[in-house]
């Protein structure tokens, strides 16, 4: 039977073509009018030089920044949404998973001054990951997670544990998604144990809809990478 993680994969794989024509045609109606704007006016607050997108898909986000001339690299782990954003101009692609970020076995470039996750962090073991991206900040730099809401997603249960998303609004053949859902204080402890110390705290919200429509995080590390490994060698 496979992993969560591995289903993970695969509906990414599956889904990717309907993924690109969904965020290109603006058919995800949370993105357009709310999610988008909060995640791209977070990274230009930090007024970067130089951002990572983690896990940027076909690159909407890379291109935004490039417009504002920033220099943006995008990093993900599925061939089709990276070949979808070099062909749309976005050249400082690579093509890589997390395991292998996790691991630091592939070179995707250091010194940024944003590392952003735009709905990219859907597995459960985060922490090895994040800490590789405390490694790959320049001083001062900062990390900007935007995820779901989790007192809006949990519905009755709000705990840590996997989710799945059905994509039952969204028009298509999608195959369901499991993720993993993580309350406040679990996004906090993650930050935490990765050498990060969260400084900003927002909830994008629509002004007519009762709920956020999404969780949006920014961290700075608080360790250096040296005293980081050592931290993470004794867990």
């Amino acid at each position: 039977m496979a992993t969560p993680d591995a289903e993970l994969l695969q509906s990414w794989q599956h889904n990717a073509r309907a993924w690109i024509e969904a965020v290109r045609s603006g058919a995800i109606e949370s993105r357009l009018k709310v999610t988008d704007q909060a995640i791209l006016l977070a990274v230009l607050c930090r007024q970067p030089e130089r951002v990572l997108d983690l896990g940027c898909g076909e690159g909407w986000l890379l291109r935004a920044l490039a417009e504002r001339g920033i220099e943006a690299v995008g990093v993900d782990g599925d061939p089709t949404l990276v070949e979808a954003a070099r062909a749309a101009g976005n050249s400082s692609v690579h093509l890589a998973s997390y395991q292998a970020l996790a691991d630091a076995k592939v070179d995707i470039g250091s010194n940024y001054h944003v590392i952003c996750a735009n709905f990219a962090l859907l597995h459960q073991d985060i922490i090895p990951l994040l800490a590789a991206m405390n490694a790959l900040l320049a001083p001062g730099g900062a990390l900007v997670i935007q995820t779901l809401h989790p007192w809006t997603a949990a519905a009755e249960v709000y705990q840590d544990g996997w989710r799945k998303e059905d994509f039952a609004g969204f028009q298509g053949q999608w195959q369901p998604m499991p993720w993993y859902l993580r309350t406040l204080s679990s996004w906090f402890n993650a930050l935490d144990m990765a050498g990060f110390k969260w400084v900003g705290l927002q909830e994008p919200q629509h002004p007519q809809s009762a709920v956020p429509q999404s969780l949006l995080l920014v961290a700075e590390a608080t360790l250096p990478v040296n005293s980081l490994e050592r931290s993470l060698d004794h867990e």
